[in-house]
């Protein structure tokens, strides 16, 4: 096993251990969320899955941006949210229950999302942009849908040993993310800094900023899932957009230094977002999203 594939068997295994931890406090409330709210269900799906692929396609025709930059847009936009993103919600205030049932219903559906929005981008492409289902399905089960499931067991069978592991599952799998990632960052660190020349660190924050207000403006009134929605059009899964980028295109190169560069840029200005989004107090809060 080499250096590479040990980072990444690392990572995989801390989005795992975080999630298991998610799953630790989910109840089956939060997973079927969205579906008892099958409007906001069908906003969501719109902001994610189609409001942003048409944005990521739109700036590679409009922009003369590099062909890393470019695949590294659409892979993006069609990528299902990080199963890291309802903790980073959550201190913005989110709603959990959104945030988690949003994880684990976009992570189903993008089975079904990423083949058919590979092959209408193919068509805009003019080449065919083809990735098997099945290997779709795996990443995203593997990242999210069985370990939050698995918690959710736990949770069931042993629920006071559940209510301890939580903390020190997630502060494992925190910690263990962050010295992976300072790894990847110590190791590309003139990669990162050379693709951010060319407007290439620009145009990827455009893309991230039409993210928080496509999110922020379709997402419902109360100010608990507008930010939940905001932060998930955002923020994408960067593992399956590197597999996508690289499987559909293995020709380009500097796609996966992009999406590190995407990573960084995504984290400042939603941290931004965050601090300057309007607050709206408690009592002005109504009733459930729809």
């Amino acid at each position: 096993m080499n250096t590479q594939e040990l980072v990444m068997l690392a990572m995989q295994a801390s989005i795992m251990i975080t999630v298991f931890s998610f799953g630790l406090e989910a109840t089956t409330g939060d997973v079927l969320h969205l579906l008892r709210r099958p409007a906001l269900l069908a906003r969501s799906l719109v902001a994610m899955f189609i409001v942003m692929p048409i944005v990521a396609v739109a700036m590679t025709l409009f922009f003369d941006l590099p062909q890393p930059v470019e695949i590294a847009l659409v892979a993006l936009s069609v990528s299902p949210i990080p199963p890291l993103l309802p903790k980073k919600q959550g201190k913005a205030g989110g709603d959990t229950s959104y945030a988690i049932g949003l994880l684990v219903t976009m992570a189903v559906l993008s089975v079904v999302v990423i083949p058919l929005a590979l092959w209408v981008l193919g068509k805009v492409f003019g080449r065919p942009l083809t990735v098997q289902p099945f290997a779709v399905a795996w990443i995203v089960v593997k990242a999210a849908v069985v370990p939050i499931l698995l918690g959710m067991v736990f949770r069931v069978a042993l629920p006071e040993l559940a209510a301890r592991l939580v903390r020190p599952a997630r502060l494992v799998g925190g910690i263990l993310l962050a010295l992976i990632a300072l790894a990847i960052l110590a190791a590309s660190w003139h990669a990162i800094v050379a693709a951010a020349v060319h407007g290439s660190a620009l145009a990827i924050a455009i893309f991230v900023v039409i993210g928080l207000l496509t999110g922020h403006l379709m997402g419902p009134h109360d100010a608990e899932n507008r930010v939940v929605l905001a932060l998930s059009c955002a923020s994408r899964h960067p593992g399956i957009a590197m597999a996508l980028g690289t499987a559909t295109f293995p020709e380009a190169s500097g796609v996966g230094v992009t999406i590190l560069l995407y990573l960084v840029i995504s984290t400042v200005v939603s941290m931004i977002y965050i601090k300057l989004r309007p607050r709206v107090p408690a009592d002005r809060q109504t009733g459930p999203a729809a």
